[in-house]
């Protein structure tokens, strides 16, 4: 006899017993100790650092690399990532899901002050960290559009007054502005026009800051015209560079 001969020679308390065993694995259920989606929080610390006008291949040299090999000396990381643009660069840092974030984001601040002594002086701030859980996504996107408006005047909108506006509600935690770019000057050099008025790109460079930079931040201020002492007179831009406003 086989151990199914019983419940096919039974088969009303067979059915029985499945539907008992059917209604318990169900009650069970609800009493798991593990949620079916556990909140996981991640300890990972996202560090920004700026320098405006950087190349990539500068902040990557200069900035990244410095801050990079400061954090790897910190215990309990799992993963470093790093990302380098124009005038900023990224660094994503994970640690152990044992590790507190809070005495993480204390060895992270302790590690961007060792690092920098090592960074460029001209750097307007400390690289500054951000705590931030990946598994967390935005919960509201807002898109900005507008008829008579400019795009990098739409853009100053939205990182002057709406980030900060939002920013101070209670339960934000953090406040993302994509999809444009920050209003810039594109000036083109006449090199023969350079060498006739013995006037060297630092000059040039140099002039540009103090006419198209305000205080921090970097804000346009009139970039319609470019002027270089030379000789004790004043060459306008129309004889030296042609410069263009743009975003």
């Amino acid at each position: 006899m086989s151990i199914s001969t019983p419940f096919i020679k039974r088969p009303i308390a067979t059915s029985l017993l499945t539907i008992a065993l059917a209604m318990a694995g169900g009650l069970a259920f609800y009493f798991l100790p593990v949620a079916p989606l556990p909140q996981v929080e991640y300890p990972t610390i996202n560090v920004f650092a700026g320098l405006p006008g950087a190349a990539p291949e500068t902040m990557a040299s200069a900035v990244t690399a410095p801050l990079e090999r400061s954090f790897g000396r910190i215990a309990g990381i799992t993963e470093m990532t790093s990302f380098s643009s124009t005038g900023g660069s990224n660094i994503t840092i994970q640690f152990d899901l044992d590790r507190s974030v809070d005495s993480a984001a204390r060895d992270v601040q302790a590690a961007i002050n060792a690092a920098r002594g090592q960074l460029p002086a001209n750097m307007p701030n400390n690289p500054n960290y951000r705590k931030q859980n990946p598994a967390d996504n935005a919960i509201l996107t807002l898109a900005l559009t507008s008829d008579v408006e400019e795009r990098a005047r739409m853009y100053d909108v939205a990182e002057s007054i709406l980030n900060q506006k939002i920013a101070q509600i209670r339960g934000v935690g953090q406040v993302n502005i994509s999809g444009s770019s920050r209003p810039s000057v594109r000036v083109q050099i006449n090199p023969t026009a350079l060498t006739k008025f013995d006037i060297g790109w630092e000059q040039i460079l140099a002039t540009q800051r103090r006419q198209c930079e305000s205080a921090e931040g970097a804000t346009l201020r009139q970039p319609k015209h470019l002027a270089a002492r030379h000789n004790g007179s004043t060459l306008q831009s129309g004889r030296i560079p042609a410069v263009d406003r743009g975003v």
